[in-house]
């Protein structure tokens, strides 16, 4: 997610045995609140993304579109594309009742990496991750903050509010830190 004269490049916070947590930044976001069965069709065509099943998701590789409640949906992709899309999408459901706003500088979004990645986040999160499947969203808490997270490349994906990203950033940190995995010692 960027920040107006911010660097946009991905910045490591921690690494550990467990995990490698890596903020990133120079994403776009754009929330979409709408009658989704009414709306779907001209959403898709604007977005470039299939209207995903409920708690699930659609991606190209550089688009994702996210299921986050029967209403809304949640377009992250490259900040450059995010006002032309933001248009598009606002023309295109400009006949229905919708919300479509730019929440990119309202959200943080952290990766984590490695082969015990999952064991991080299952110390801070109550969601079954073992149930979760590969293009499942869940929207939870983690080390009691809200957030919604995914599979994403060989780890996990989290995002949450901006407000609380040094927090975040510091928790998974320390559940990603030397001699904090979960298997018995």
């Amino acid at each position: 997610m960027a920040e107006r004269g911010r660097d946009t490049s991905s910045v490591v916070t921690g690494t550990g045995p467990l995990a490698a947590i890596t903020e990133i930044r120079g994403l776009g976001m754009i929330l979409i609140r709408a009658d989704l069965a009414r709306a779907g069709d001209a959403l898709a065509e604007a977005a470039g993304l299939a209207v995903p099943a409920t708690t699930r998701f659609t991606t190209d590789g550089a688009r994702w579109l996210g299921w986050m409640a029967p209403d809304e949906l949640l377009l992250i992709l490259p900040a450059a594309e995010t006002a032309e899309t933001l248009a598009a999408l606002r023309d295109a459901l400009s006949t229905e009742p919708a919300l479509i706003e730019d929440v990119s500088a309202m959200r943080c979004v952290f990766d984590l990496s490695g082969p015990r990645a999952a064991e991080v986040l299952m110390k801070l999160t109550p969601a079954d991750l073992s149930a979760l499947p590969a293009d499942g969203v869940r929207r939870t808490r983690a080390a009691q903050v809200a957030c919604a997270l995914w599979r994403h490349g060989d780890g996990w994906r989290v995002i949450a509010f901006r407000s609380i990203r040094d927090y975040l950033a510091e928790v998974l940190a320390r559940a990603a830190a030397p001699g904090t995995g979960l298997a018995p010692r």
